[in-house]
């Protein structure tokens, strides 16, 4: 693709209001300004102070750079040229932008500021998962009955991970698994016998005899890292699970497992670990989305946050032919793996501006349905009134994981959403392995997010099992 053709007839440049100036915010923004088709030039945070330190770190300069506290103030900045940074988006939403940039990260003040951006007639991106695992089908519905458009973005792995699956299928390819490396590398040092990931290393020189497979199966191996790496570092991380819901939901592909496999595995083995179990794999079926952590050296490529698919090689000449050319293909030749090592996050977000309100393409179809929700479950014992914070940059609550679980409407008993289920207290204890549903949150009649997902079971009943 020519993407200088592809966009050649956008005449103007794309103007974006960009909620939440943390790290994505503010790459999107900073990329921006080599843009030139589009523009960043207004930011929301929780203060207007945050939101002007967003641009400044963008490259703005303070003088360019207006505080503004009221609508008024906005306006005649803007026509001003200068970059708005104010707290609240009704402050901004009489602006001439075309596209929400949703970034807070925080599901309920999402779903606010997508439906407000909905009614307004502008195009949302939602770089908040969160919100989107919960209710994306009813957003999008809700987009289209305005006329506008509501998208994942490129330079995360949802987008990228659909743009992937869909491209395999419309070349032919039998996908058997689609899916994402864990979000940051275990590297191995043999020298030490130490592992890092994410910035903390500890001791595990029982890894060394599990480096490569060697006589053993692949699939063995892979466990046999899993029980040494366990011991120091989790193998299972809620971010992954709610980014494969979005490509869930707009794929109908689904978990093999609730809580995925997640094996550890060095990129030539991922064929191998995502096939069939009678093929000596993972999946008791196709259509599967998974993630692997990725063990490597020091002086290998990184896969983190990057996207694959694995496939059937029916044709088998062809695949030994790009084996040969160092292409990812299983021991048994019956399976392949194709992948995108990368995500760059905001500096690569500019193209779904452009497609969404350039071109009114969105990677999410057009029965765009609830097939899969991400299910919380505690995994400590909880008591009432505790508040189920989604902490960090990663967005979990203490003492509750979550699941891929085949979706279900909302109802008392049943279980309820991961990011339905932050940020509210529960009104009664939970056990360990517990469920958490509706019934055992305080969550009252003033969340927009149980609202909008209350109205998507109305309206868009989930798939038939």
């Amino acid at each position: 693709m020519n993407y200088h053709s592809r966009y050649a007839g956008l005449t103007r440049r794309i103007e974006t209001c960009v909620a939440g100036g943390g790290a994505f915010g503010r790459s999107f923004a900073g990329q921006a300004r080599f843009v030139s088709r589009m523009a960043a030039r207004i930011v929301i945070d929780l203060t207007v102070e945050a939101a002007g330190e967003a641009l400044a770190a963008s490259g703005w300069a303070p003088a360019e750079i207006a505080l503004c506290h009221t609508a008024a103030e906005a306006r005649i900045a803007f026509a001003a040229g200068k970059a708005v940074a104010a707290d609240r988006l009704a402050t901004v939403i009489e602006l001439p932008f075309d596209c929400l940039v949703e970034a807070t990260g925080h599901p309920e003040a999402a779903a606010v500021h997508a439906l407000a951006a909905i009614e307004a007639g502008r195009h949302v991106l939602m770089v908040t998962k969160e919100a989107d695992s919960v209710a994306g089908p009813m957003l999008a519905r809700l987009a289209a009955a305005r006329g506008v458009g509501i998208a994942p973005v490129d330079g995360d792995q949802p987008s990228l991970l659909i743009d992937l699956i869909t491209w395999g299928e419309t070349l032919g390819f039998e996908i058997l698994a689609g899916g994402k490396s864990s979000e940051y590398d275990f590297v191995f040092d043999p020298a030490d016998g130490t592992v890092t990931s994410n910035g903390r290393a500890a001791s595990l020189p029982g890894l060394a005899a599990h480096w490569a497979p060697g006589v053993r199966t692949v699939l063995a191996t892979s466990q046999a890292r899993a029980d040494v790496i366990a011991r120091q570092f989790p193998l299972r991380a809620v971010p992954d699970l709610c980014e494969l819901t979005l490509v869930a939901n707009a794929t109908g592909f689904g978990a093999d497992t609730p809580a995925l496999h997640a094996p550890v595995a060095r990129i030539p083995e991922v064929a191998d670990l995502f096939a069939p179990r009678n093929a000596g794999g993972l999946l008791t079926g196709a259509r599967r989305l998974d993630v692997f952590h990725h063990l490597r050296l020091a002086d290998e490529a990184s896969f983190a946050g990057g996207v694959f698919i694995t496939v059937r090689c029916h044709d088998r000449e062809s695949w030994s032919i790009l084996a040969e050319k160092g292409h990812v293909v299983s021991r048994s030749g019956d399976t392949a793996m194709i992948y995108l090592p990368r995500h760059l996050l905001g500096l690569e977000a500019a193209t779904s501006v452009l497609d969404l309100a350039g071109l009114g393409q969105s990677p999410y179809p057009a029965g765009y349905r609830q097939h899969t929700d991400l299910a919380a479950v505690a995994t400590t014992a909880l008591a009432a009134g505790t508040l189920l914070t989604a902490r960090g940059h990663h967005h979990t609550i203490d003492g509750v994981t979550a699941q891929m679980r085949p979706a279900r409407p909302l109802a008392a008993n049943e279980i309820a959403p991961y990011y339905l289920v932050a940020n509210h207290r529960l009104s009664r204890a939970i056990a360990p392995g517990q469920p958490i549903t509706l019934a055992d949150l305080d969550i009252g009649d003033a969340s927009a997010l149980l609202a909008l997902r209350q109205r998507q079971d109305r309206e868009i009943p989930v798939p038939e099992a």
